[in-house]
């Protein structure tokens, strides 16, 4: 390899070396806020034994697949009904390395329940973007980091985002083609707050920017295969909801820090009910029909509705998406597929959401009507994709 291809530096953003992860244990051990963090997951936790555990980890292979899986199947026991996977077969064949790219619900658990549904279906983790403005403490990143993460950085300039995606791109198409190690981003940058997922364009063209010159190939260079993430609660909804209003009455209102680690907790710590995870399958067999002389605008417009189509396909629907159906549009469509307890139970869960919210000016029909489009919006999707 020539000094010009050489592999930019990565050390900003890539997740730690195996060199690197017994210093970052030592760090997080001595950290207060982190045997918080711990102890809030784990109530009962001998802190002693806890602490062999971890510096029995000499690799980060060993930190996911011991602490990381255990911490994430403590969550899954606690707060869902039940983690579920379709798709395994759409896997791409000989475990080879590819960029899960699904709708995104929850800040942290979205990519953390794959891994585990990918571990256990013996494919192996990922690695997973995060962005930096989750990073709030110091130990957050250097725990995310030892899971395997490698950063996005977004609150940069318009005039540094080139050289920030850039490096980004380089980055991902390094880890897939190099290491051979499969990652997972979001279709978006952040969470669709109202649940209607769309394929943003622009990460697309990021994702593109350092391979081939040729947009499509760099594309399929990178085995994209979308995921369809359904949760049957989701407990951030409410917080959503919220912000909704607060940006409808100060356009200029912006989250603090404060509301990202509330929304991460939140997240963690509430009841999901049932969620499920669906494997699209690979869709380079679709981009190749595409005309690679396509404008390149149109053609990232093409390759994100094809995206945006599986994802559709393959959401799974709970009786609450029926109910809010019916409830927003004042219509008994899909009264077949829930009966009146199921109909009782969400309009209680749903008078629970809307009582949390605490507003000087709270708007109890608009807060209500966006929880409900929360729910109703990837069936509404669902639907069209299926010309229904």
């Amino acid at each position: 390899m020539d000094m010009e291809t050489a592999s930019p530096n990565f050390d900003d953003i890539r997740p730690l070396n195996d060199n690197e992860v017994q210093d970052a244990i030592e760090k997080l051990l001595a950290n207060e806020e982190f045997r918080r963090a711990i102890r809030y997951i784990k109530p009962n936790l001998d802190w002693e034994q806890f602490s062999q555990t971890m510096r029995a980890c000499k690799t980060k292979e060993e930190f996911k697949s011991t602490l990381s899986y255990d911490a994430v199947t403590t969550v899954i026991k606690s707060t869902t009904f039940s983690l579920t996977l379709s798709g395994r077969s759409r896997l791409p064949k000989d475990k080879k390395a590819c960029t899960f790219l699904s709708n995104h619900r929850d800040i942290v658990l979205d990519a953390s329940f794959l891994n585990i549904l990918l571990f256990e279906a013996g494919y192996g983790m990922t690695q997973v973007a995060i962005g930096d403005n989750l990073l709030i403490r110091p130990w957050i990143e250097t725990f995310v980091r030892l899971n395997n993460s490698f950063i996005v950085k977004r609150g940069v300039s318009i005039r540094q985002m080139l050289e920030v995606s850039r490096k980004l791109s380089a980055y991902i198409n390094h880890t897939i083609k190099e290491t051979k190690e499969s990652i997972w981003i979001a279709q978006r940058e952040g969470r669709a707050k109202d649940s209607n997922d769309r394929t943003q364009p622009s990460v697309l063209k990021m994702l593109a920017m350092s391979g081939d010159p040729n947009t499509l190939k760099a594309l399929m260079d990178l085995n994209i295969v979308p995921v369809a993430i359904s949760y049957e609660y989701d407990p951030c909804d409410y917080l959503k909801a919220k912000e909704f209003q607060q940006k409808r009455d100060n356009p200029d209102y912006q989250k603090s820090q404060q509301d990202d680690m509330l929304n991460m907790e939140t997240g963690i710590l509430s009841n999901k009910g049932r969620v499920h995870f669906s494997i699209a399958g690979p869709i380079n067999g679709q981009l190749e029909k595409l005309d690679p002389q396509t404008d390149k605008n149109e053609l990232l417009s093409q390759v994100a509705a094809i995206i945006d189509q599986e994802i559709y396909k393959h959401y799974r629907f709970y009786p609450g998406n029926y109910v809010a159906y019916d409830l927003l549009t004042g219509t008994r469509r899909f009264s077949n597929l829930y009966g009146l307890k199921e109909k009782k139970e969400f309009e209680t869960y749903l008078q629970g959401q809307l009582d949390k919210i605490v507003l000087p000016n709270k708007d109890e029909n608009f807060l209500r009507t966006k929880i409900l489009e929360m729910y109703v919006n990837p069936l509404k999707n669902h639907l069209a994709a299926a010309g229904q």
